[in-house]
């Protein structure tokens, strides 16, 4: 799906600001019928869970109502007009004064309507959105609802974040001609000096296509006719990780020789690889150092913020980072641009978290049921998770940035049925996108000669807590423990090992002398630990630690207020853990020949 751009043919209105908002009730019925009879106003974007200090709207499981009052621009005349939700989560529906015209179930994707035939130019119109934050098992993520002794409604989520809802992302309204490009598909390669770029256009009617495509200062380099095609760029600047480089693809759409469309698409043109035991991007061998992440800030809960993206951004360069997952769920799309400008490289995850049952019951005090099963994951289940695989690759396939797809966090991986569930489901991602390398994320209880669907995938994506939640304070014991798990899956696959996660919870200035856990000392020394048995494994390819911030989850006996281990803390001050990182992966990153902009001396 494009994303709505201004151009000389489009025009786009951020729809952000206060909205009217109300919890749906017995009081509150048809709220898309009139005018929302509400005292309350919610920020867009962002959740609505911490906005409040109110726990009725907090732990509200159900559906909410955002409304607001929308003026089309009176020179939208002629023009195709269309509303654009970038994510509602979990669940949306989008009404245009009393009409239904979207709904779209996945809470990190976007959806759209064209309301051309509702709206006049000029003209006022009533934009209601409701949002509806369950989760069963037949969504993704999953989850179970429950309706306790008092008659309420719980929701039991199966991932260990908070399950913030709401409008997190921009609501835009925007003009586009009738004929018009619908989409575009960029693949990139390389031939000698020269680069390819290889796109593929879809139109909404029958037209003359032109592409150009300008270098960075706006002089063009290559131009091609037709739909579809090839254009070489002579002594192409590459796009590589620390050194970004775009280029400009310009389509044009004429009929009779008029114009009457152009959008402009960002290009970088690099290469990616698995070879062997290796991770090439550019032909050269990458060692990913960075982080899994969350989109959790305070108040705001999932809400987009561009201060906090140019701020986290900075931190990862200052601890030289070079890469980030985007775990466990497709990040707004300007997390992605701005990746894509800087040089950052990116894992693309999907939603699917929580596909473990086992897990569920143990760690997280869920029922006793097995992972798959009518009742639990099931055929439903699979479709969703193949539609949230589509929406994601058709969003950002064109990333330069994003050089993996990840279709799942944690599943249950150590039964049978996990191989007729997954294996569908690869072979989709691969056919939906043939360049870029598939993984899933490994969790601790399907470790080496278990889990069944690892050779399904190109790189082995591993989360691993030896010295956390095993062989907890016992560090010795931890590092022979995890080096012999990995020199297994070394000698059984011989594939590109990536530690996805590798982390211990820690309170920011709780100290001791020894090796005491939850203490920054420790946080340090387990890290310390992990990266001994990283550098002697030659199949290593990277490390993310987890997590980059602390963050909310649910409250419970193992979490007091969120998950503590972040080596910054959720207001984004440094824990000594940092200091240490920054040593190494500044270091690493001179040593793998990266620019300054991601290897800035560790003092």
């Amino acid at each position: 799906m494009l994303k709505p751009r201004s151009t000389a043919t489009r025009e786009l209105v951020r729809l952000d600001g206060l909205w009217r908002f109300a919890l749906d009730s017995d009081e509150v019925r048809s709220p898309w019928g009139a005018t929302l009879d509400t005292a309350l106003e919610a920020p867009v974007p962002s959740s609505y869970n911490d906005v409040f200090a109110d726990a009725a709207i907090r732990d509200h499981v159900g559906w909410v109502w955002y409304q607001r009052t929308v003026r089309v621009p009176r020179g939208w005349a002629g023009e195709r007009v269309f509303v654009r939700v970038d994510a509602a989560t979990h669940e949306g529906r989008v009404y245009i004064d009393d009409q239904l015209v979207a709904e779209h179930v996945g809470g990190y994707t976007p959806f759209e309507a064209d309301i051309t035939d509702l709206v006049a130019p000029g003209q006022e119109f009533r934009l209601t959105i409701g949002v509806n934050n369950e989760l069963t098992n037949t969504t993704i993520p999953p989850g179970a609802i429950t309706v306790d002794a008092q008659g309420r409604k719980k929701q039991q989520y199966f991932h260990d974040f908070y399950n913030y809802a709401g409008l997190a992302r921009s609501v835009w309204l925007y003009s586009a001609p009738a004929v018009r490009v619908d989409d575009v598909t960029v693949v990139t390669d390389v031939d000698g000096a020269d680069g390819l770029v290889r796109y593929d256009v879809a139109l909404t009617a029958d037209a003359d296509v032109t592409v150009r495509i300008e270098d960075a200062d706006g002089a063009e380099v290559g131009v091609a006719e037709g739909a579809n095609g090839v254009v070489r760029i002579a002594d192409v600047h590459l796009w590589q990780p620390g050194a970004a480089y775009l280029y400009d693809l310009v389509v044009e759409v004429r009929q009779d020789g008029d114009l009457v469309d152009t959008y402009t698409q960002a290009v970088g043109v690099r290469t990616v690889e698995v070879r062997g035991n290796q991770f090439l991007i550019n032909g050269e061998p990458f060692y990913f150092t960075g982080f899994g992440r969350h989109e959790d800030t305070a108040v705001r809960g999932k809400g987009h913020d561009d201060a906090y993206l140019v701020h986290d951004f900075a931190l990862m360069t200052w601890i030289g980072a070079n890469s980030f997952r985007t775990s466990h769920y497709p990040y707004a799309e300007e997390v992605l641009e701005y990746a894509d400008r800087h040089g950052f490289v990116v894992i693309d995850e999907t939603a699917a978290v929580g596909l473990n049952y086992s897990v569920v019951s143990g760690f997280l005090g869920g029922p006793t049921v097995p992972t798959f099963g009518p009742d639990s994951v099931n055929d439903q289940t699979q479709a969703a998770h193949a539609q949230a695989i589509r929406e994601l690759i058709a969003r950002d396939k064109n990333h330069p940035s994003v050089v993996m797809w990840s279709i799942a966090n944690e599943p249950d991986t150590a039964v049978d049925e996990a191989r007729a569930y997954f294996e569908p489901l690869v072979a989709l991602t691969r056919e939906l996108d043939p360049t870029r390398p598939v993984t899933f994320v490994n969790v601790m209880l399907a470790p080496v000669g278990v889990d069944k669907v690892s050779d399904l995938f190109d790189v082995l994506c591993l989360n691993r807590y030896y010295g956390w939640y095993i062989n907890t304070g016992d560090l010795e014991a931890a590092e022979a423990n995890l080096e012999a798990e990995l020199r297994g899956w070394e000698q059984m696959y011989g594939k590109p090992m990536l530690m996805t996660e590798y982390g211990a919870d820690t309170i920011a200035g709780y100290h001791s002398v020894l090796d005491q856990p939850w203490t920054e000392e420790y946080q340090a020394a387990y890290l310390d630990m992990n990266h001994r048995v990283f550098d002697r494994i030659a199949s290593f390819v990277g490390e993310h630690v987890w997590n980059f911030a602390d963050f909310q989850t649910a409250t419970g006996i193992i979490r007091v207020d969120g998950n503590k281990k972040g080596v910054f803390t959720r207001d984004r001050k440094p824990k000594a853990a940092a200091h240490a990182l920054r040593s190494r992966w500044t270091a690493i990153g001179k040593e793998h020949g990266q620019p300054a902009s991601v290897t800035q001396g560790a003092s």
